[in-house]
């Protein structure tokens, strides 16, 4: 009775908008997977009551590549793994420019500009703004920016330029993350969050799942995004990039990632999840099914390191389950 009384408020809760407890969440993550229907159909309703039909596409462009002095276990970039990345410095304004205006014909509505390493120096730092100026002069595009750990005055400069948005993963829970990366801390990132959130920029943090971690740790992550009032999640699967440490990791199960997307989307139902990295791979066509239960976000193209799926694939895909790219 009591379990049933706790469902109940779920479903309650979650369709008004307001997200489920530690607790819930727990007892969520305990059902067995012929009993996941429930679940998954709740999440479909709450996906559609604040995200209504509606998916919205992302894009980016590795603007700096390689030659990262972090240690971050499954990042194909690190300058301590022998991975074979292709090394090249910050790219030029046509460049950019190119790939973004591509992008926006596409139906793209977000876009940034991604380096690799710790952070940015003044020198790249600079010309980033200036490749800002160009992109926010001859597109409409919603700008963002993942320029890694930054502080509050380089966030105040890329709003200035007119960046909307700062994207900084937490990449998993707090107490897993030293098993992924020993060079930096968590809460260095979650300063940078606060950082850009300061300057006035909105936030873009999630994660990747499949790292090793149990849904313990992933849950951990959501529920500390949504402390940080993180309203737009991006969710990884993990690649494993040959010569990383994580080069051999097992691969999560669909039911898994399924699942975990829709415990996602029940902690911030108003949230938009945007599916990312590694999804081809990790959830081939039932990427469908995330699309309708959960996610309502896509980044499309390609990635950092890795190839994507061909833009008119998403969204012959998006078309095929009835839901259509926000404009």
């Amino acid at each position: 009775m009591e379990k049933n009384l706790m469902w109940k408020k779920i479903k309650e809760k979650t369709l008004q908008g307001e997200g489920i407890s530690q607790e819930e969440a727990y007892y969520l993550a305990s059902w067995p997977m012929e009993k996941l229907g429930e679940i998954f159909y709740l999440s479909r309703q709450v996906r559609e009551r604040f995200g209504g039909r509606n998916v919205e596409l992302c894009a980016i462009i590795n603007a700096r590549s390689g030659l990262c002095s972090e240690d971050c276990h499954f990042c194909a970039q690190s300058s301590r793994f022998k991975t074979g990345v292709e090394v090249y410095p910050l790219i030029d304004v046509e460049k950019a420019l190119e790939k973004a205006q591509r992008m926006e014909a596409a139906g793209v509505k977000r876009f940034a500009l991604v380096t690799s390493g710790k952070g940015i120096g003044e020198r790249d730092f600079e010309k980033v703004l200036e490749i800002y100026q160009v992109l926010k002069t001859k597109t409409r595009l919603k700008l963002c920016a993942s320029l890694g750990i930054i502080d509050e005055e380089k966030a105040r400069r890329l709003k200035e330029v007119g960046v909307t948005s700062y994207h900084h993963n937490l990449e998993t829970g707090r107490s897993y993350f030293s098993k992924i990366c020993t060079t930096h801390t968590f809460e260095e990132r979650v300063a940078t969050i606060q950082a850009a959130r300061n300057a006035g920029l909105n936030i873009c943090s999630g994660g990747i799942i499949g790292l090793g971690e149990i849904m313990e740790h992933r849950l951990e992550m959501i529920f500390e995004l949504k402390k940080l009032g993180v309203m737009s999640v991006p969710v990884n699967i993990l690649n494993p990039i040959p010569g990383t440490p994580l080069a051999n990791q097992e691969r999560l199960s669909i039911e898994e990632i399924l699942k975990t997307l829709i415990l996602f989307r029940l902690i911030i139902p108003r949230a938009v999840f945007r599916l990312c990295g590694g999804r081809e791979r990790g959830l081939g066509e039932n990427q469908k099914e995330a699309l309708v239960m959960a996610v309502n976000g896509l980044m499309v193209g390609n990635y950092l390191t890795t190839w994507g799926n061909r833009i008119q694939e998403d969204l012959d895909m998006i078309a095929e389950v009835g839901l259509k790219v926000l404009v």
